[in-house]
């Protein structure tokens, strides 16, 4: 398991100092379970249609969303071609592809971001786990280099695996409190009530104005909300997971479910399965690649299993199709994952900047992810979920 935060800029500007954003919250119009905050950028006016029972109001610049739809309302930035969603239910704004900062040089983490930032990107995601802690610092030394209006963007982070000592990893009062914003960690044996007790003193104390959860099961989030009403204390608002071509069924059947009842949104990652899709091992493992990284070998066995050749026979036929829809293979899975009911944002993990122009070139493939499209990508890969109401049917 992993614990998000998600907050805006508030002295974000180095490891040794306070990080997280000063903005109190309150419950979204109608009772919904994401906290709602005003002032954030773009959001905070509940502006949107929670189950398609409503029609939204027209604001200019933005795209009607057919109804039933899980996203509240689709918008397009004013001066770039991004498009917005909300956080789940909550009144939070993000952009429909955020940047993940991983273990890059300075100056490259600088180039990728100051890029993303003018393509219209405003959510920025990180952990202490990445680079042993240097992504953070990173990150927090470009938002301080480039002057931008911290009004502007939101940076999620996870915690768990902090230091060498026990107190300082886990998911205890006191090392949610004291690490603030820092990283993920996997967490077998823990007090929910602890956690959501102390995520709400982190977002009154202005520490954070929402948090999430990363890897946890539907159960887990259902347990932590229902704690939450109990006790009258703040719900998650989105969880973090993995979705992409060969991993749907959470995604796609689960959150869903846990959206409508209690507005836990979808932030993914993964979404060209650790470069599985982008066809680069279609002829092997290459030797400058992820799968020959220490720490990888997981992924390497995963490529040359017989499992693995199977998705990469159907990754071929992929790339076919997104040839006859004038793209590449990685625009196509990007804007596969985005037409996911209940994904408010898709984060790209990328290492230079001609990934990155290439995975933004996703959005414009978002109006061609029609039913005969996404039809058709299901017949050929073979795995649609389907929830247990279509099951019975």
């Amino acid at each position: 398991m992993q614990v998000s935060f998600a907050c805006t800029e508030h002295n974000l500007k180095s490891r040794s100092e306070d990080r997280l954003c000063g903005l109190r919250t309150a419950p979204p119009p109608g009772g919904g379970s994401g906290v709602g905050g005003g002032g954030s950028n773009q959001g905070g006016n509940g502006n949107y249609n929670t189950h398609g029972s409503a029609k939204p109001r027209e604001q200019s610049g933005s795209r009607p969303v057919p109804q039933g739809h899980a996203h509240m309302k689709e918008t397009i930035g004013r001066h770039s071609s991004m498009k917005y969603r909300n956080l789940g239910k909550s009144g939070l704004r993000v952009s429909c592809l955020g940047l993940v900062s991983l273990s890059l040089s300075p100056q490259m983490a600088e180039n990728l971001m100051t890029i993303a930032y003018e393509a219209g990107v405003n959510l920025f995601d990180t952990a202490e786990v990445y680079a042993s802690g240097r992504a953070e610092i990173t990150l927090g030394n470009i938002i301080k280099k480039k002057g931008w209006r911290r009004s502007s963007y939101v940076v999620t982070t996870k915690i768990y695996w902090g230091g060498q000592a026990e107190t300082e990893r886990g998911l205890s009062r006191k090392h949610i409190i004291e690490g603030r914003i820092k990283l993920r960690i996997h967490c077998w044996f823990m007090s929910f009530a602890e956690i959501v007790r102390a995520m709400t003193f982190v977002i009154n104390q202005g520490m954070a104005m929402y948090w999430g959860t990363s890897r946890w099961s539907p159960m887990e989030i259902m347990e932590a909300y229902s704690v939450a009403r109990q006790f009258n204390l703040i719900p998650p608002v989105c969880e973090q997971a993995e979705y992409h071509y060969f991993k749907r069924d959470k995604v796609e059947v689960q959150l869903p479910e846990l959206y409508h009842k209690i507005g836990v949104g979808a932030m993914t990652w993964s979404p060209l399965a650790c470069g599985l899709i982008t066809g680069k091992y279609s002829e092997g493992v290459p030797d400058i690649s992820r799968a020959n990284i220490k720490g990888y070998q997981w992924l390497k066995e995963r490529v040359n299993s017989e499992e693995g050749r199977k998705q990469l026979a159907k990754i071929k036929e992929l790339h076919l199709m997104a040839d006859r829809l004038g793209c590449t293979a990685a625009q196509l899975a990007i804007a596969w994952c985005l037409r996911s009911e209940g994904v408010s944002s898709v984060l790209l993990g990328v290492s230079n900047t001609d990934q990155l122009m290439e995975n933004l070139g996703a959005l414009r493939l978002i109006s061609q992810m029609t039913s005969q499209t996404v039809a058709e990508i299901d017949s050929l890969l073979g795995n649609k979920p389907h929830s247990k109401k279509e099951s019975r049917a």
